[in-house]
């Protein structure tokens, strides 16, 4: 008698109740890539993320601090007691990875940022990692010191990804600003804007001025996550979203496609011997130990032999 025969949706439903390819796997008597390549599959064509892993690309924007000064000049020392109004977050914009949808919040009728803070932390809680440009120094610290202002508990840690760091570590590029950057790929820049954008929001509080700076950052979105998807092939994946679903090392870090193919061998200065691998989905290379290498071939020899 021959092996029963599922649908995909089946091979989805298992994976969501069993919680990893693998366990799923073992319980339908099929291999693990079966069940990846399904979900896979079915949240690429449902425009929901793939799993193992939640990656979260955002965006804010600030207002600046209000306070007095009586002449404006390169060298005029303010200090901290001249601030009337303290700066404050304006909006925040964010996407799931391979979700269409850009989502926003703003500050409500007051400028008041908190509400809005409390409900991203809420989305924030949710990913795995999280990407900005000069988000690590920026961003996330933004973020953090409003929602210590406000008393909202957030996470002590973020898995970041900050693509400027990328940008500065990996490349030369002749300016590291995301506008730059997007235009050198062909991916297009940012939404050209100016100051009175800002008088207009916070001076204001002109509505209008509001949807265009969301508009303006939900662009700042979509175009960070197209230049993190061109830069991802140049640095290595901090979270094996492969084995995050219940897959081998072997497997692709990456986007966890069980589609690896070997790309030759190092060794280190300690003598220990690293395999290279190469995803033939997403086109990154990574390394495994020589354990781990062994293993890719006791799988390869098993699935060529049909065993």
């Amino acid at each position: 008698m021959g092996k029963r025969r599922y649908t995909k949706e089946q091979y989805v439903a298992a994976y969501n109740e069993h919680g990893s390819a693998r366990r799923a796997a073992k319980v339908l008597g099929v291999s693990h890539t079966v069940i990846i390549r399904a979900v896979q599959s079915h949240n690429l064509n449902n425009g929901a993320p793939q799993p193992g892993m939640r990656r979260l690309f955002f965006d804010i924007e600030t207002s600046p601090n209000l306070g007095f000064f009586w002449s404006p000049g390169y060298k005029v020392r303010l200090t901290h007691d001249n601030i009337v109004k303290e700066r404050a977050i304006i909006c925040i914009c964010w996407k799931w990875e391979g979700v269409d949808e850009v989502h926003s919040l703003t500050w409500d009728e007051n400028q008041c940022d908190k509400a809005m803070l409390e409900e991203f932390v809420k989305v924030a809680e949710k990913a795995d990692q999280v990407v900005g440009h000069n988000g690590d120094r920026f961003d996330i610290k933004w973020f953090r010191t409003r929602c210590l202002f406000h008393r909202i508990q957030t996470r002590a840690k973020f898995d970041t990804i900050d693509t400027l760091k990328i940008a500065r570590g990996q490349f030369n590029f002749n300016s590291n600003r995301l506008d730059y950057i997007g235009q050198f790929l062909g991916l297009g820049g940012k939404i050209e804007t100016g100051y009175n954008l800002w008088k207009d929001i916070v001076l204001k509080n002109c509505p209008d001025a509001m949807d265009k700076m969301v508009t303006y950052c939900k662009r700042d979105v979509e175009l960070l996550e197209k230049v993190h998807d061109e830069f991802k092939r140049y640095y290595e994946p901090k979270i094996h979203r492969a084995v995050a679903t219940g897959g081998e090392k072997y497997d692709c870090p990456e986007c966890g496609s069980p589609h690896s193919e070997y790309h030759g061998q190092r060794t280190t200065k300690m003598g220990t011997v690293k395999h290279r691998m190469r995803c033939k989905s997403c086109q990154i290379t990574w390394s495994i130990s020589n354990r781990t290498y062994l293993d890719y071939l006791r799988e390869k020899i098993k699935n060529e032999s049909g065993v």
